[in-house]
């Protein structure tokens, strides 16, 4: 919606995906949904059209830091009960070559991300350093999804921060505050 702050943004569309999914599901499940998306200043860059517009949109990013919101539901089914949250991480951009970017777009990889690109990319390899929740940039910041699984009472999620770490090989520097509640960024 035109003026929308992009957490209420990301939020929105990560709670009506929950809620559409209800209807598919078994009485008992519990539905986790969520949307991204990549912020630069005002603008809110979405999944680009066709390689050019990816290539303009990773000239724009080149050098800079953005913010990549992601909203994230878990909705039980059987009560109808649902949890939000929006995790915010500075994303701080490499300064890529042009070569870089023409090759990057041409794979294709970028055609279905917003921002056109992949944090997670091998060859690729945009972000300059990390300092914030690498696997919500990737689309799914784990240890939001598992505070809002503690709080519904919804699993038991043994060491789920260390196994996200282990599997991206990043040291995360703010899982322990996320679970702890506390403000991160």
């Amino acid at each position: 919606m035109a003026g929308e702050a992009p957490a209420d943004y990301v939020r929105r569309l990560a709670e009506a995906k929950a809620r559409a999914a209800v209807s598919a599901c078994p009485a008992d499940a519990c539905i986790v949904a969520a949307d991204t998306a990549v912020v630069d200043g005002a603008d809110v860059l979405g999944k680009p059209a066709d390689p050019a517009e990816a290539e303009r949109m990773l000239r724009r990013l080149r050098g800079r830091t953005h913010q990549v919101y992601t909203g994230i539901a878990v909705l039980l089914a059987a009560s109808g009960s649902i949890l939000t949250d929006v995790c915010v991480t500075d994303v701080p951009m490499r300064d890529y070559s042009d070569a870089e970017i023409r090759s990057y777009a041409a794979s294709g990889d970028p055609m279905d991300k917003a921002g056109a690109y992949g944090i997670q990319h091998a060859g690729f390899h945009p972000v300059r350093q990390m300092h914030g929740c690498f696997a919500s940039v990737m689309g799914l910041p784990l240890c939001h999804l598992l505070r809002l699984l503690m709080r519904l009472q919804a699993g038991s999620w043994p060491d789920l921060p260390g196994r996200c770490q282990t599997y991206l090989k990043y040291a995360c520097p703010v899982s322990g505050a996320i679970l702890r509640g506390e403000p991160v960024g």
